[in-house]
């Protein structure tokens, strides 16, 4: 197995502006002349952390995050207005432009694919490649999947702990149901929510118990976050439209990908990859076994380090001086 790269500092450090009342934290780590590649974090709401940056050579990659509009660092927090998909990849153009930066190489997990998927059939001839880990389409079935009905029969226990916040009344439609709990004005019943919306998740993302996975996604600010963001996207269906982004693959068509995907994922299913990889001539498609969700679980890490490698090695020096770098 591959571990991840040391943990670094960025050199840079922005607060970017974008549509009010947000304002977007962004950060640049690694070779200032290498290979930009922007981390499209999951969630949404997620937002980065040091080990973001650990998946990079950071002597061949300009290692771009950023936090999304209302998630980690960006302000203000937990904030729904002004806050969809489109605007999502308006943000990712808006600092391309603000970095100066002419192509980069996405690197999304989960929702992070999802987003990174719909910014690359916006703008293809900004994308060098995609790297897709556990990927998301936010289909219907992906949503009741995980949300109303499916994970539920393999975490039955877990999953009474996700139904408690709800009136049984209200059950036939937990995505509603929850949105309005994350989106009312009793804090503390916004807060036990949040926590048992979240902790639902960082249940299902592993395939062994992981306490670090749990206690990221149960800590109260990142779990409002989270929780508050992901209902609002998803009880709009992500502000896509049925099946979007599988019919726009010919969009992608000369675009290079690399997909990895645990086969027991149960935050999004194996199909979710399957499908996008029978739709991308151009990508390749690694099934980790004794894997989930997680980007956490040794096999997905190792996975990862090595399709950001096999990148270095084809867009190489050429890659780093063509992509743009200040």
């Amino acid at each position: 197995m591959m571990p991840l790269y040391p943990e670094i500092k960025p050199y840079a450090q922005h607060q970017l502006p974008v549509a009010s009342p947000h304002c977007l934290y962004v950060e640049e780590s690694g070779n200032a002349e290498g290979i930009p590649v922007l981390f499209v974090h999951g969630g949404p709401g997620g937002g980065c952390d040091a080990r973001s940056r650990s998946f990079f050579d950071p002597e061949h990659y300009r290692i771009i995050a950023f936090d999304q509009r209302g998630a980690g660092q960006s302000t203000p927090h937990a904030e729904l207005q002004g806050n969809d998909t489109w605007a999502l990849v308006e943000d990712m153009e808006q600092i391309r432009v603000h970095l100066g930066i002419e192509r980069w190489l996405l690197f999304g997990g989960s929702w992070g694919t999802t987003l990174s998927l719909v910014y690359a059939q916006a703008h293809p001839q900004r994308v060098m490649a995609l790297i897709m880990r556990g990927v998301f389409l936010c289909r219907e079935q992906d949503l009741h999947w995980l949300y109303q009905q499916g994970a539920s029969h393999i975490f039955p226990d877990f999953w009474e702990d996700y139904l408690r916040p709800v009136a049984p009344a209200e059950r036939g439609n937990l995505l509603a149901a929850y949105y309005r709990l994350l989106t009312g004005s009793n804090e503390l019943t916004r807060m036990a929510a949040a926590r048992a919306w979240s902790q639902w998740e960082g249940r299902c993302s592993t395939l062994r118990p992981n306490r670090g996975v749990l206690a990221r996604f149960s800590a109260p600010h990142a779990a409002l976050a989270m929780a508050r963001i992901e209902a609002h996207y998803f009880v709009n269906k992500g502000f896509l439209s049925t099946n979007q982004i599988l019919l726009n693959m010919d969009k992608l068509a000369a675009i290079p990908g690399i997909i990895v995907h645990g086969r027991y994922d149960m935050i999004c299913r194996l199909d979710n990859a399957q499908e996008l990889h029978n739709a991308w001539p151009k990508s390749e498609l690694h099934i980790i076994r004794e894997a989930g969700h997680s980007s956490s679980e040794p096999g997905i890490a190792d996975a990862l380090i090595h399709a950001t490698r096999t990148m270095a090695h084809r867009f190489g020096a050429g890659g780093a001086s063509g992509g743009g770098g200040r």
